[in-house]
């Protein structure tokens, strides 16, 4: 039997959500300043609106829209409703910070495209997420009917696909660099620090209740989500055998809660790779319910090791081309 607190050596420290969302901070000002400096960082704002032709549709729209949701606008010059959108569009892809990519494509100079895309008029708005086309709206929209449409694309692609979208540098187009106020003590920090208490102590019901009460309030909270995820986890995993779970596994490689049951306990114990690799090999031979109870659970895997680890934007990618 497990230890009533379990380490989560090799994945992340969980007595230090904290100081992590501190140092995820300063090191997207590093990066910041490394872009200033020459080197890589965020994104510009000017590059979230891109015009995209045939020749650039895979690089530019296909493989990107597996990190973030990409928009398409198929426009022409002389398309008068096009000139009343596409300002409109252009404006929101910079206003939502890098949660969605637009592409703009020239209907006149890209007709493949048009054709594969099976439009009949413009201004046509598509999306493409993990690899997957989605009608948003054809012909002129109002701003709130195009702002709630993109809503719901952010969420299904955050939710769905795990798609947080692309880190923004504002100084990557301004210039010059800003010292970064420090940050006042928020509304749940209290209420934080007793969900990582609980952690530490073992009480992973009272740690589970505090991050949940912390996302009731404030869904798009991180570092709540990054504990809620570490602790169900850990929740999930206490008492049980794990020799017998790694049996099940081995013995029932069809059995799509055998391979769960051992994926959260390779998390545990670091093998970060493995956990991904076991759960997206099962997705590929499953289909219907079982295919989504291991899609969602690979989400929850993410949210333990964090979206901006190298081995979840892998995994993302590899998850992306066994559902589609």
């Amino acid at each position: 039997m497990q230890p009533r607190n379990m380490s989560m050596s090799g994945v992340v420290d969980l007595a230090a959500v904290k100081a992590a969302q501190e140092a995820k901070a300063k090191a997207e000002q590093a990066r910041a300043q490394a872009a200033r400096d020459g080197g890589a960082g965020g994104i510009s704002p000017a590059d979230l609106v891109i015009d995209v032709d045939e020749a650039g549709f895979e690089n530019d729209v296909l493989q990107r829209s597996a990190e973030v949701p990409v928009v398409i606008d198929f426009w022409a010059e002389w398309c008068q409703p096009c000139k009343q959108l596409s300002p409109v569009l252009e404006r929101l892809a910079v206003e939502y910070n890098g949660r969605f990519l637009l592409a703009k494509i020239d209907v006149d100079a890209n007709q493949m495209l048009m054709q594969q895309f099976g439009i009949q008029g413009i201004p046509a708005v598509f999306a493409v997420v993990a690899g997957q086309a989605l009608p948003l709206f054809q012909g002129a929209a109002g701003e709130e009917q195009i702002r709630g449409t993109l809503d719901q694309l952010v969420q299904v692609a955050e939710q769905r696909f795990g798609l947080t979208g692309l880190t923004v540098d504002p100084e990557a187009e301004a210039g010059g660099a800003q010292a970064a106020p420090e940050r006042p003590a928020g509304p749940y920090d209290a209420l934080l620090e007793a969900a990582v208490q609980a952690l530490d102590s073992g009480d992973l019901s009272g740690a589970i209740q505090a991050y949940k009460n912390v996302l009731n309030e404030d869904p798009g909270n991180e570092e709540a989500k990054l504990g809620l995820a570490q602790a169900e986890l850990l929740q999930r995993v206490q008492g049980v055998d794990p020799q017998q779970v790694r049996k099940d596994a081995a013995d029932k490689p069809a059995d799509v809660q055998a391979q769960i049951a051992a994926a959260d306990l390779d998390l545990v114990g670091g093998h970060v790779e493995d956990a991904f690799g076991r759960l997206i090999e099962t997705v590929s031979r499953t289909v219907g319910d079982d295919r989504d109870t291991l899609r969602m659970r690979l989400l929850e895997l993410f949210e333990v090791v964090g979206p901006e680890d190298p081995r979840v934007i892998a995994a993302r990618r590899a998850l992306a081309r066994a559902l589609f």
